[in-house]
């Protein structure tokens, strides 16, 4: 690998180098945009611009509080020659565990359904709150999940388990498998919320899931970076089950291509095969994008 990255601080005045196309062909399939409640590096369609700068093949795009892909295709028609995705999180601020909506997401083209995220029970009970969206009753999966897994299997759409505990995920999945979801994406399992040791991720992969392992996540209030600990978990359970997204976005880290670099180009310095870096980046995000 010969690139590098030159002060990658803002949009239009970037200038990667990168002599053989480290980016390119490559997928991320976790970034946040603005227009945001929180503020964001880049809009829709400057994120675009910059994937198709970068020879990026795809991107999809996440709010957690509104749906993304309406946005997504109003951004790939502003810039041709990239694919741009969205989807739905469900949220309180979308109803929750909401099948109307999920139903319209899904005929608007909807890449990914995510369940609740920061306003999941798992996730709000660890901030002291009460006032979580519960995906169980009684250790059952709740009957609004139910039929909005019914929908995703029918329409072949990407369940993504967003911020559920290890325990839920392994009950929603094992109902959703059993409901027919072919794809299936366990979001970020390194982030502190979800914290899901590789003793359950190992029991999750018989499944046929994928393990997505982004770039960093939130410690004490501070962005640090998740390489060597995806590194590990890949080594552990294999690269066959995972996926590499970056979860970019933040203002207060780099910009996301230089984030994607910066990944790529570490699990080439671990010694991971070049076969093995083109599946988990390329490969696998085509076949669940339907790409």
């Amino acid at each position: 690998m010969k690139c590098e990255t030159n002060g990658l601080k803002g949009i239009p005045d970037l200038n990667m180098k990168c002599d053989d196309n480290a980016l390119r062909g490559v997928i991320d399939m976790h970034i946040h945009t603005f227009p945001d409640i929180k503020e964001r590096r880049l809009d829709d369609i400057e994120l675009a611009k910059e994937a198709k700068r970068v020879g990026v093949q795809a991107i999809v795009i996440k709010s957690h509080v509104v749906p993304t892909m309406d946005r997504a295709a109003i951004a790939e028609k502003a810039v041709p020659g990239v694919h741009v995705f969205g989807g739905i999180t469900l949220n309180t601020q979308v109803g929750g565990l909401n099948p109307a909506a999920v139903q319209n997401a899904i005929s608007m083209n909807a890449k990914i359904i995510w369940l609740p995220t920061e306003f999941s029970a798992n996730d709000r009970k660890q901030k002291g709150k009460s006032d979580g969206i519960e995906v169980l009753e009684n250790g059952t999966v709740v009957p609004e999940l139910i039929e909005i897994l019914k929908m995703i299997a029918e329409k072949d759409v990407i369940m993504a388990t967003a911020h559920l505990s290890p325990y839920e995920t392994r009950v929603v999945v094992e109902k959703a498998k059993e409901l027919g979801v072919k794809k299936i994406v366990v979001t970020h399992p390194e982030w502190p919320s979800v914290n899901m040791g590789l003793d359950d991720q190992k029991a999750l992969s018989k499944y046929g899931v994928y393990f997505e392992r982004c770039y960093a996540r939130v410690v004490n209030g501070k962005w640090v970076k998740n390489l060597t600990m995806n590194l590990k978990a890949i080594e552990a359970i294999g690269y066959e089950s995972t996926i590499v997204s970056t979860d970019a976005g933040q203002v207060e880290n780099p910009l996301w291509s230089e984030e994607l670099l910066d990944y790529i180009l570490f699990l080439h310095k671990s010694g991971l095969s070049d076969k093995a870096i083109d599946k988990m980046t390329k490969e696998y995000p085509s076949k669940l994008l339907g790409l």
